[in-house]
């Protein structure tokens, strides 16, 4: 068996995901740009924008926008720890498989017309996710989704990950974005390995959350407005520019 460059192995898995990257950018502008506008419209009415991974690693996705320097304050996480891979990763699988689950979710943030919900999962059909959607849209909120149209639909209806419905969530969503994921989240093959290695969904996740929020402020900004956004407390004068408009966040978003 030929020696494998270490190096070689790193580039090549870099060109992969970087590719990946540059076609959510590309591919999803004009998904991306209708989820900005909606966003736009909210920030403007001074409202919320929830974020909720329910998943393992896409929990991830709902914190990089959260609480974020250079990210927007009126975004609020959905942090629950139900999927929490801290409460156990086993757990956090169970769980996300668990039918009615997500809705409990949903329900205990009291979510309304009023409110915008961005659901986030590499893969797109566990039943916590669906049923996220499914209790949000019930509810009157707009839903976008983020999530691989791919990985869903080369998924078998029977998956004991799916929902009873075997719905996909860029089918139960009003907005969805295509993160691209290839089924099994890794990209790289080796000769000797019999699964794959190097994920790609957090990369994947986070390209299209933070473009959306770069959307999301150039519209705000040609309206005229100018959000609030986070400093890094560890930046200069972090503690106290984020220190004007915590009396504005702080008893309305939950995570605080």
């Amino acid at each position: 068996m030929a020696e494998i460059d270490p190096d070689a192995l790193c580039m090549d898995y870099f060109g992969r995901v970087q590719a990946l990257m540059q076609s959510i950018l590309t591919e999803e502008a004009a998904n991306l740009d209708a989820a900005a506008a909606k966003l736009a419209d909210q920030i403007a009415a001074d409202r919320l924008v929830h974020v909720y991974g329910p998943g393992g690693h896409s929990n991830l996705a709902s914190q990089e926008i959260f609480f974020r320097a250079g990210g927007l304050m009126h975004v609020s996480a959905i942090l629950d720890e139900g999927t929490l891979l801290s409460s156990g990763a086993l757990r956090s699988m169970a769980m996300e498989r668990t039918p009615g689950y997500g809705k409990v979710v949903i329900s205990d943030r009291d979510l309304g017309p009023d409110d915008l919900l961005i659901l986030v999962n590499a893969y797109g059909i566990n039943a916590a996710l669906i049923d996220a959607a499914l209790e949000a849209k019930r509810r009157g909120a707009f839903v976008i989704g983020v999530s691989s149209r791919r990985h869903a639909s080369e998924t078998k209806p029977e998956h004991p990950a799916r929902h009873p419905t075997k719905h996909n969530l860029h089918d139960v969503v009003d907005i969805a974005i295509d993160t691209k994921v290839p089924i099994g989240d890794a990209l790289m093959r080796l000769p000797g390995m019999g699964e794959p290695i190097g994920a790609s969904s957090t990369f994947a996740n986070a390209i299209a959350l933070n473009a959306l929020v770069l959307r999301t402020v150039a519209k705000l900004l040609d309206r005229g407005i100018e959000p609030p956004v986070w400093r890094s407390g560890n930046a200069p004068g972090g503690d106290e520019a984020n220190a004007r408009f915590l009396a504005r966040f702080r008893h309305r978003v939950r995570q605080l």
